[in-house]
């Protein structure tokens, strides 16, 4: 398909490592041939992809990757997600994390695929794990599957009949809360965004987060520094709102497609949408300001 690129700016995208089934070379290549100028890979629980990434921009020198990630956490009834960019990949208690992640997500994996075969969905878990390539399982694998197997049509509707939280083969998987997430990302020296904090129609088990302004504030305290805004198939109305929001709580306004090539009919793709370079401008003034501060409390006095 071919997109005319009307973005420059895209802080939201999948890889192979997650749940994402374009390589991070595929990826980049398609980012650039877009026109994109900055972009962020960010897998879920893993910054395995980051390498590859990166050298895959080599070959686009009009191209900047940010080094991101996102993480899962929890709330009564539902979760929120959380970005990290400008993450310390290297960062040994991070990985001894998202090691644990990883391993939660393959055995939640594993168990929906045993329940959907209790209720005649018959898939194969080997199939499964080749879907994820060697990278983090996600249900996104489970539903292709589903399928290839011609259960569903698209991936979309195995999430609305069978894997969202609502589904009869939902599975539930260790997580932080929102708080755990800003502290760890904080301490990693990452900048904390708030990843799709309302309903998505293309992600239909995708609601909106309760409360949001005083959830914003709190973890504002904590140390959030942005959240999406400008994100995959938001109407004009929500993207409104939620820059007014943003405003107020003087949070940074980020956001981009969320972009998996997944294979659902009207997904979001790279070039179609994502937040101004004022935003890139904010985000790096903030990093810079970050690493300084811990630079200078590693100081002996």
């Amino acid at each position: 398909m071919t997109v005319s690129a009307n973005f420059e700016v895209d802080l939201h995208l999948h890889t192979t490592f997650s749940d994402g089934t374009l390589t991070p070379t595929r990826l980049v290549d398609l980012c650039a041939s877009r026109g994109l100028k900055n972009i962020a890979i960010s897998d879920h629980d893993s910054t395995e992809g980051l390498s590859e990434a990166l050298k895959a921009a080599e070959a686009h020198p009009e191209l900047t990757i940010i080094p991101a990630i996102e993480l899962s956490t929890d709330i009564p009834g539902s979760e929120i997600h959380m970005l990290g960019y400008f993450i310390d990949r290297e960062d040994p208690e991070l990985q001894a994390t998202l090691s644990r992640f990883r391993d939660g997500r393959f055995n939640r994996g594993r168990l929906m695929v045993e329940k959907l075969s209790e209720v005649g969905v018959e898939i194969s878990w080997e199939r499964v794990q080749k879907l994820s390539d060697g990278g983090s399982i996600g249900r996104p694998h489970v539903a292709q599957a589903m399928v290839e197997a011609g259960y569903v049509k698209f991936p979309k509707e195995a999430f609305d009949r069978y894997l969202g939280r609502d589904g009869i083969a939902y599975v539930e998987r260790p997580k932080l809360t929102p708080e755990g997430a800003v502290a760890m990302l904080v301490q990693n020296g990452a900048l904390p965004v708030m990843a799709h904090p309302t309903y998505s129609e293309v992600k239909s088990s995708r609601g909106g987060v309760v409360d949001l302004r005083d959830t914003l504030s709190a973890l504002k305290g904590e140390g959030l520094v942005g959240m999406e805004v400008f994100y995959g198939d938001y109407t004009e109305d929500q993207v409104i709102y939620l820059k007014g929001l943003a405003d107020d709580l003087d949070l940074i306004p980020c956001g981009g497609s969320d972009y998996h090539a997944s294979g659902n009919p009207g997904e979001p793709e790279p070039g179609t949408v994502g937040p101004p370079i004022s935003t890139i401008e904010r985000l790096t003034a903030f990093e810079r300001l970050t690493a300084l501060k811990q630079e200078t409390a590693g100081r002996p006095d």
